[in-house]
């Protein structure tokens, strides 16, 4: 058994009345958590703007190259002779770069890769979090201290500097090696949240319960202690996917993420920025998509902490 929220009840005020004889009112409006939530992310109009902006770039990174190519004829990896540096055009909607790349198939395939990097390193650093940081605090003893040795050994190694290091070794094998780089030191700090939420909740009844009528440590963990932290999980994997995206673009950047011929927004903004004066083009797409999707996220990450947040003054009304 899961340690469901309660639910909300309410009754509009006008409609109860003190006169003992009159009949109480015949509906009441019952809500429970996963509506509150809804209502409360809505009534966020930033976070709502946020969202539409995430869906549209979404839609622009893995629908836009398909119907881009339709209509030019244009791919990320074609290279058009008679158009060197070109600025942007009918046959080139964001110029081209200096050897004839049309720049936007480049920019929307380099969103799309970042897009999937941010979002796998941040599924890949939330379960971690959440297996290590639940498993420390619910069997506490030696296992706690071991795993939370572990952690602090990561939060003082500069992890910037160790990918920087190691992703070199490992570019044959592709981007997905720098996915699971990434994700390897961004998982500590939630995984000590975790922990402490897990000695509270191992003390609550429904834990009791379930241990009592036998099921394993594991069914505990994964059926009831990480299923209640859930909220948090949410905004701390949101959050992630912005910071996993700045992450790669660094790396990318100096030359250690997403390696030529393939493409992220990093390699781009790199390869754009010594020409970003003169040919701005070559810039100011990707810079300006990453920073689109960086605050897109961010603010849809800070409305699901008001929005799960019953304690937030800014989470609204529910009424």
């Amino acid at each position: 058994m899961t340690y469901p929220a309660d639910p909300l009840v309410i009754a509009d005020d006008a409609a109860i009345s003190d006169d003992p004889g009159e009949k109480p009112p015949s509906a009441v409006v019952v809500r429970g958590r996963g509506s509150l939530v809804f209502r409360r992310f809505r009534k966020n109009k930033p976070a709502l703007v946020a969202l539409v902006v995430l869906v549209l770039l979404f839609i622009a990174a893995f629908i836009g190259p398909f119907v881009y190519k339709a209509v030019t004829g244009w791919t990320y990896s074609d290279q058009d002779y008679s158009a060197f540096l070109s600025p942007p055009t009918g046959s080139h909607w964001f110029g081209t770069s200096q050897i004839g790349q049309d720049v936007f198939a480049q920019t929307m395939r380099g969103l799309q890769k970042s897009l999937i990097i941010g979002l796998l390193v941040a599924l890949i650093s939330t379960g971690l979090a959440a297996v290590v940081g639940a498993c420390a605090g619910y069997f506490g003893g030696w296992v706690d201290r071991a795993l939370m040795w572990g952690v602090d050994l990561l939060l003082v190694i500069p992890s910037f500097l160790i990918v920087a290091i190691i992703s070199p070794a490992f570019q044959d094998a592709g981007w997905i090696v720098l996915v699971f780089l990434i994700a390897v030191f961004a998982w500590m700090i939630t995984a000590r949240i975790i922990r402490g939420m897990t000695l509270s909740l191992k003390e609550r009844e429904f834990v009791l319960a379930a241990r009592y009528s036998g099921v394993s440590p594991a069914g505990i963990i994964f059926r009831h202690l990480i299923p209640n932290m859930s909220s948090l999980l949410i905004i701390d994997a949101t959050i992630a996917v912005a910071s996993a995206i700045i992450a790669e673009t660094g790396l990318s950047y100096f030359g250690f993420g997403v390696q030529p011929p393939d493409v992220s927004l990093g390699n781009l903004i790199a390869s754009g920025t010594r020409s970003a004066f003169t040919f701005p083009w070559l810039f100011m797409f990707s810079g300006g998509l990453l920073v689109a999707t960086t605050l897109a996220v961010s603010v849809i990450g800070d409305a699901l902490r008001d929005a799960l947040d019953p304690a937030s003054s800014r989470a609204g009304s529910t009424k």
